[in-house]
């Protein structure tokens, strides 16, 4: 078992000193960094650390937003470590999954962001069912007409225009074209 450390600054001005610093206090064998906001999915560092993760190894943060952009992205950023057998420890949180009361921590958080799920897809779903009600149609208005659509299917079995000419002719794509004219 080894403890692993990750840590990230959002910009490459930023000094990353006080995170190094509580790593090399837990012993890090060896730590990965970052210098990109933690919004970017894309992050060369955390990937690199998390390819070198072990089973019984434990990522070490110093806060908890420096691994997950959101809750949920946290919560299953640490889902996927717990099936390597990887534990996480944040130093602020004061959050060790190598032990019961960290383990209970993260079940929670992982409750809480079901819950809140559920809720919003039941108001989305009371909210349509309000708008059906009252008449109107959910969904994006279909841009093409019926009579456009036979034209386009009348152009393509003329077989003289590819399907991202006939798209040049009614402003769209030929991937409109291929879902309406092919039926892909």
């Amino acid at each position: 078992m080894a403890n692993v450390g990750y840590m990230r600054v959002s910009t490459t001005d930023q000094d990353m000193s006080l995170q190094r610093d509580a790593l090399q206090e837990y012993d890090c064998v060896r730590i990965f960094s970052d210098k990109i906001s933690g919004s970017r999915s894309e992050r060369p560092g955390l990937t690199d650390c998390l390819a070198y993760l072990r089973p019984g190894d434990v990522l070490v943060v110093w806060r908890l937003d420096r691994l997950g952009r959101s809750l949920k992205d946290l919560i299953e950023r640490v889902t996927k470590l717990e099936g390597k057998d990887v534990h996480l420890c944040s130093i602020t949180e004061q959050i060790d999954t190598t032990k019961a009361g960290g383990k209970l921590v993260f079940h929670l958080f992982g409750a809480m962001a079901e819950f809140e799920r559920n809720l919003i897809s039941e108001r989305t779903k009371a909210g349509l069912a309000a708008a059906r009600k009252r008449g109107r149609k959910g969904g994006r208005p279909r841009k093409l007409t019926d009579d456009q659509v036979a034209a386009m299917r009348n152009l393509w079995q003329g077989k003289e225009h590819s399907l991202a000419e006939i798209g040049a002719m009614f402003g769209v794509s030929k991937w409109t074209v291929r879902k309406w004219v092919v039926g892909e």
